[in-house]
């Protein structure tokens, strides 16, 4: 197994491109910014459903949320879904996983070999929408408090999980190195900031002047409210809360400095990857799991197929195989695993393959011409039937049954201020995007199957909660007996073990 690479895959979650330093944003993040400078940056990379678990259940197996099942945050991701963490296993890699997945259902493993930490969301379906009763609005979602009480901490639970997940994630690339392992590692870490709520502490907020925080481009009053928009209003109970510019700017603020202390985090795993020696073999890709609108038409967080919400950032950084570039092509988070498995079989590809959604970026990595397609779709809180989109070319298309088509050429309106499907002149794409639609998904059988879905989750949820409850929610198994200085070893050969780099010389 020597010679081949080992793979670390940062993920940061709501972390928006327009935010970061090498897409012309104001947040400082020197480290995603030195691996921008010799990696390869996607300029129009997405996820393939604008929220947490079904966008990261897409990036794990390759495949859409209406082929894996996870439509929203509650819905159980099944064990017999292959994800490149089992495709990797089976071509010789360690693989372990740090940090936030959100992971639904007693599986919370999905082919890493090793959990480092437990998730900091839950594993159960108590967070199941409800599209019977599409006006009630959960308790326990999102709502408009993380703008209004944005500011500094000294502590959260996001800060308390991500120091956690960093540590462990350290720890873990020395103790490769330290071990007698030889397998190639492939380790995830999944930090959970810059997500709301907009908290950080005074060193990252101090990083940033007022005046380095620019205001929302697109302000609410200038473009009119879609339908779905509407919805989100309502189901984020923005509609009536009083957000001043103040709150605003603190909300940008934070959210700046998150992003700079996942940065500094960042740093830290490559310095330790620098410091055993294991970063000249080793390719590293950062992305999120979803975007931020950031105050952009007046909203927040993500769950639609705008820019904010929908554009992910990706690097991959290994320069001694892949030169520094841009690819202007659009790719989606469903090409991870092909990507991963072709790079991690050195291009000895399985059959099983050729069912996923995902394509290999390999192409695009290597300088050639690779596709230019992204897929998305969403089916949780806001909607009322399946939204899908299309981004190809300069163009995205967005379709639900109920409500009117979107189409925008996001080359010549980035902000999608103008919605071009009614526009004489571009009926002949609209309907050839409708035709593509209707060919791709039976719309009806998967707002069908969302639907029953919902209806058995929530029966689920009630029986579970009388009685006795079982949690699924990870419990990271540690033996401590086999930690630090204990009996069942020679204490010279334990320390020498331990010690990294080893001794360079013995005592006489």
């Amino acid at each position: 197994m020597k010679g081949r690479l080992n793979m670390l895959i940062v993920m940061a979650d709501q972390l928006a491109p327009s935010a970061l330093p090498f897409h012309s944003g104001p947040a400082k993040a020197p480290h995603m910014e030195a691996l921008a400078a010799q990696g390869v940056i996607f300029d129009a990379a997405y996820c393939n459903s604008p929220l947490c678990s079904p966008s990261r259940v897409s990036f794990m197996t390759g495949r859409l949320p209406s082929r894996h099942g996870v439509y929203d945050n509650a819905a159980e991701f099944h064990s017999d879904i292959p994800t490149f963490a089992h495709h990797l296993r089976c071509a010789g890699y360690r693989t372990v996983l740090a940090g936030k997945m959100h992971f639904c259902g007693a599986d919370q493993l999905h082919g890493f070999e090793q959990r480092l930490t437990t998730d900091i969301y839950p594993a159960d379906f108590g967070w199941t929408p409800d599209w019977e009763h599409p006006h009630t609005r959960p308790g326990w979602y999102h709502d408009m408090s993380s703008v209004i009480q944005a500011g500094t901490c000294l502590r959260s639970n996001q800060i308390d999980y991500d120091e956690e997940v960093a540590f462990a994630a350290e720890r873990l690339i020395y103790d490769h190195v330290r071990g007698t392992d030889e397998r190639p590692l492939c380790l995830v870490v999944s930090l959970t900031h810059p997500h709301d709520p907009f908290a950080i502490p005074e060193h990252w907020w101090k990083l940033y002047a007022d005046a380095e925080i620019p205001l929302p481009r697109v302000l609410p009053e200038s473009v009119a409210l879609h339908p779905h928009e509407e919805r989100l209003r309502d189901v984020c109970n923005m509609v009536g809360a009083k957000i001043s510019q103040d709150d605003v700017r603190r909300a940008r603020h934070a959210y700046y400095g998150a992003i700079s202390y996942v940065d500094d985090h960042l740093g830290r795993l490559l310095r330790a990857l620098d410091a055993t020696g294991l970063a000249r073999d080793t390719l590293v890709i950062v992305t999120s799991d979803h975007g931020e609108m950031l105050g952009e038409r007046g909203f927040w967080y993500k769950m639609s197929f705008f820019e904010g919400a929908a554009r992910v950032p990706l690097i991959v950084h290994s320069p001694g195989r892949f030169a520094q570039r841009r690819v202007a092509s659009a790719v989606s988070l469903v090409d991870i695993l092909p990507t991963l498995e072709e790079i991690g079989r050195d291009g000895d590809l399985p059959r099983s393959l050729q069912d996923l959604d995902g394509r290999s970026l390999l192409p695009h990595l290597a300088g050639g011409a690779g596709h230019d397609e992204a897929l998305g779709e969403y089916l949780a809180e806001g909607a009322i039937a399946p939204i899908v989109m299309i981004r190809r070319g300069r163009h995205k298309f967005v379709f639900s049954p109920p409500d009117p088509d979107q189409l925008y050429d996001v080359a010549a309106d980035p902000d999608e201020r103008l919605n071009l499907a009614e526009t004489p002149q571009f009926q002949e794409l609209r309907f050839r995007l409708r035709d593509e639609v209707s060919r791709r998904w039976d719309v009806a059988a998967l707002d069908r199957a969302v639907r029953e879905s919902q209806h058995r989750r929530h029966l689920v949820t009630a029986a579970l909660a009388m009685g006795t409850r079982t949690s699924w929610d990870y419990q990271p198994p540690r033996d401590t007996s086999r930690e630090y200085i204990r009996n069942h070893s020679d204490l010279g050969a334990l320390e020498a073990r331990a010690r990294f780099p080893a001794a360079r010389r013995t005592p006489e």
